[in-house]
């Protein structure tokens, strides 16, 4: 891999990179862009509004449109088009969800050198309030996500002829709807924590899927799952998980598929060298930073633990994701 040419300049904007996170982070926890996306306001107006001190406040508006995220016009600040469409909580592309799962993360990241010591998860024990808005933002940041990425996927993924679909992990079901808009004659089970039922249940029926998409609750590295699948689908489900528990997995989900069925397992993929491409290699010290064995896999490591599931014709499908993410395929004998 060719080394990226470094100066001081780039080094130190690297080092200080946090700060505009962390303002993006604050005007989203404010939600400051909903407002902003209605009606042009003062500082002071804003401030009222939003129960904040006028002169904190103006100080994250300034910066907030030194980072092109509002306009300034004498006094009034607005939301962008771009912060209306993104960052407004009314608009359907809102992505404070999963903005708002990085800003849970920071906390972790500044300890990081704490994991590296000790191998072990540096994740605080928090409120069950916190616990329960941690856990939307995560789900609903999955979903943001899947949002954009599903419809790029779904359509290069040939399902032709096949009926039933295990979303392993599934969430809100994200993966699961798109499958089923764009296959009429799939059905879909998500399988996932208790915890998740109401996300996913909710977000089925906003799409009117509700009579073919099915909600199981299970704990997939422990129970059993259901069977009867001729495909499975895992959307970054491994890389939580050590290679003991991956293998596991996927030879419990070999199982829930009948013969000739379809394994697809979608993940951030390092090389095998494992030092490329940049999101996934850091992508695995988020995984250090919060569970006991999860991280990044290779594309070796994933081909190998399919095969020694049981899987045959193991290929990675050629399809271009962003941050170094792949769809890798198997089938069962």
């Amino acid at each position: 891999m060719e080394l990226k040419e470094w100066t001081p300049a780039t080094l130190l904007e690297l080092s200080g990179s946090y700060w505009s996170t962390c303002t993006l982070h604050a005007g989203v926890k404010l939600n400051l862009f909903t407002p902003l996306a209605s009606t042009p306001m003062t500082a002071p107006e804003l401030a009222e509004t939003l129960a904040c001190d006028a002169r904190g406040l103006a100080m994250l508006l300034d910066a907030l449109a030194a980072l092109g995220l509002l306009k300034k016009e004498t006094r009034l600040y607005a939301a962008t088009p771009f912060s209306a469409q993104f960052l407004s909580r009314t608009s359907p592309d809102y992505l404070g969800h999963i903005i708002m799962h990085h800003h849970h993360l920071v906390a972790g990241w500044g300890r990081l050198d704490e994991a590296v010591k000790s191998g072990q998860p540096v994740r605080e024990r928090v409120s069950h309030e916190d616990v329960e808005s941690s856990r939307e933002s995560f789900l609903m940041g999955m979903f943001n996500l899947a949002m954009m990425i599903a419809p790029k996927i779904v359509p290069q993924i040939d399902l032709q002829g096949r009926r039933r679909l295990l979303d392993l992990g599934g969430g809100p079901g994200t993966y699961a709807i798109h499958f089923c808009r764009h296959n009429p004659q799939l059905d879909a089970v998500i399988c996932d924590l208790p915890t998740t039922r109401s996300f996913a249940v909710e977000t089925v029926a906003r799409f009117e899927l509700s009579d073919r998409i099915g909600f199981v609750a299970a704990d997939f590295e422990q129970d059993e799952l259901p069977e009867g699948f001729d495909v499975a689908w895992l959307s970054h489900v491994l890389h939580g998980i050590g290679p003991d528990a991956c293998l596991a997995v996927l030879k419990n989900t070999v199982k829930a598929l009948e013969s000739g069925g379809l394994i697809l397992i979608q993940e951030f993929i390092l090389d095998d060298r494992k030092d490329s491409p940049v999101f996934p290699a850091l992508f695995s010290l988020n995984m250090l930073l919060g569970t006991p064995e999860g991280q990044a896999y290779s594309q070796g490591e994933l081909f190998h633990m399919l095969e020694q599931a049981g899987a045959t014709e193991v290929r990675r499908l050629p399809i271009e994701l962003p941050n170094g993410a792949g769809v890798i395929a198997g089938l069962v004998p």
